[in-house]
């Protein structure tokens, strides 16, 4: 009689209906399927987030393979506006991952172009073409040889324009929007910074950084309704980086460690691998070390402080700390190791940061 006492009968029913989701998980799965689209398709992928400048991470890795880190790419939402500085490769993918959709993007502006830094320009020219029935080229702002760049993608993909034309027709992929439109700009040494986009509330401008033998190279600095903030792009320690830093709410910076990159050269070198042992050490003088740009934003009196472009990969969480070194002692404000999804909000008319990650949630 045991068996029909009622822990056992509630036992046996919580068995039974288990058993049955695992026999119906299929259809089960296609209807939270069906509903995961209703809710990323059927609504403004801002209307959720009050008035603020924020900063995206749709790749903060390197050229070194990271399967954590999508390449360089940092998203920028200035109320409901999106724009995209660098676009590495899967940073396109991301974007739609975290509900900022490339059809959205307004304009692209790249620091540099280095491979890591354009690898996927050309998938998200024709993402923000095809998947949003764009009839206008996107923006593309760069320095110098920009027009290059963007000739060179829009020409690797012309096939591909004349397919999707065909397959979709004129109404959905407007053939006037396909590629982009380069702006290219001068932001020389000795000059003044130059504002390279401004609109209604808000401004953009770049100004040159140390990347040698890399010009041009540049960062950029966003002014929204009274919060800002600084990307470095790929830098050595770099004094106009830090004037044009001075004060922001928020600094983006590239970070290398020498130490955990000192690791690395040791291994090709016992190894032999002379190319590697060669690459690990030339690294090491265009870009900047933690401590370096944590004593940058400590001087240029930054809010806080967002590592990105991470070298050489973290595959555990553990070695943030040996990554950062003495940062956080030498930077007195929040200090961030950035990964891919992460987002921080500067709500307009106060002095908050908000910090999600848009990945690891769904948005």
């Amino acid at each position: 009689m045991r068996l029909f006492r009622p822990r056992n009968i509630l036992l046996v029913l919580v068995l039974a209906g288990g058993l049955g989701l695992w026999l119906n998980r299929g259809a089960v799965a296609t209807h939270l399927m069906g509903r995961i689209y209703e809710r990323a398709l059927g609504r403004a992928p801002f209307n959720d987030m009050p008035d603020s400048l924020s900063v995206a991470l749709c790749g903060s890795g390197s050229p070194m393979p990271d399967p954590t880190r999508a390449g360089p790419c940092t998203a920028v939402v200035a109320g409901h506006r999106l724009f995209v500085v660098d676009i590495g490769d899967g940073g396109t993918r991301n974007l739609s991952l975290m509900n900022l959709p490339p059809a959205k993007v307004e304009a692209i502006f790249l620091t540099h172009f280095h491979s890591d830094h354009i690898g996927g320009l050309g998938e998200l020219m024709l993402q923000r073409w095809a998947g949003g029935s764009n009839s206008i080229p996107t923006p593309i702002y760069g320095g110098l040889g920009v027009d290059k760049v963007v000739a060179g993608f829009m020409a690797a993909y012309d096939q591909d324009r004349g397919y999707r034309i065909a397959h979709h027709g004129p109404i959905i992929v407007p053939p006037t929007g396909f590629g982009g439109v380069p702006h290219p700009f001068d932001a020389q040494r000795g000059q003044p910074d130059i504002v390279v986009f401004q609109d209604k509330d808000l401004k953009v401008t770049a100004f040159p950084v140390e990347h040698q033998p890399v010009e041009p190279a540049v960062g950029y600095r966003f002014d929204y309704k009274g919060r800002s903030l600084v990307i470095s792009g790929d830098t050595a320690p770099s004094p106009r980086l830090e004037a044009a830093s001075k004060g922001v709410d928020l600094l983006v910076h590239e970070g290398l460690s020498p130490t955990l990159v000192g690791i690395q050269h040791q291994a090709a070198d016992k190894a032999g691998n002379k190319t590697i042992t060669a690459i690990t050490h030339d690294i090491l003088s265009y870009h900047t070390f933690p401590e370096d740009a944590a004593a940058l934003a400590q001087r240029a009196g930054v809010k806080q402080l967002l590592f990105t472009h991470v070298i050489p990969p973290l595959p555990l969480r553990a070695l943030e700390g040996p990554f950062l070194g003495r940062s956080r002692q030498i930077f007195q404000g929040p200090v961030q190791v950035g990964r891919d999804g992460d987002m921080i909000s500067l709500p307009v008319g106060t002095a908050d940061f908000k910090h999600s990650n848009r990945l690891h949630t769904f948005n």
